[in-house]
């Protein structure tokens, strides 16, 4: 096994929650899945703010940022049983880390966190 990406990103909450008053903005950067969930957590900002910088970070954690035909939606945030955060595996996100590195089989990790002002987020990429 190798590390082959770690990405972190940190995010003032006040810049997303002046952000999120725009569903434009929402449906550009959340998958649907993502803004159904929204909907069952009260603290909205936190929320958004969490996934903004988990996507970041996974996109530093590649080493392409959004370019390369990588778009927010793409990067999709859910929760296992317990309520860790994972990154979603999809087929654009398999395909374009298996491109990029040039391998197989590979797992995500991810950890975010927030304050009252500031949510954060670490993504580690690794292959199997």
């Amino acid at each position: 096994m190798k590390i082959l990406g770690i990405g972190v990103d940190i995010i003032d909450n006040k810049r997303i929650k002046q952000s999120i008053k725009n569903n434009k903005f929402k449906s550009r950067i959340y998958s649907n899945k993502e803004l159904k969930l929204s909907q069952k957590t009260k603290n909205k900002v936190a929320f958004f703010s969490k996934r903004f910088a988990a996507k970041e970070a996974f996109s530093k954690a590649l080493g392409t940022g959004f370019s390369s035909n990588l778009n927010f939606k793409d990067i999709e945030i859910t929760n296992d049983k317990k309520g860790m955060p994972r990154y979603a595996e999809n087929k654009k996100i398999i395909k374009i880390v298996k491109q990029k590195y040039k391998i197989k089989k590979f797992k995500s990790f991810l950890s975010i966190s927030d304050e009252k002002d500031y949510s954060t987020a670490f993504a580690i990429i690794q292959s199997i």
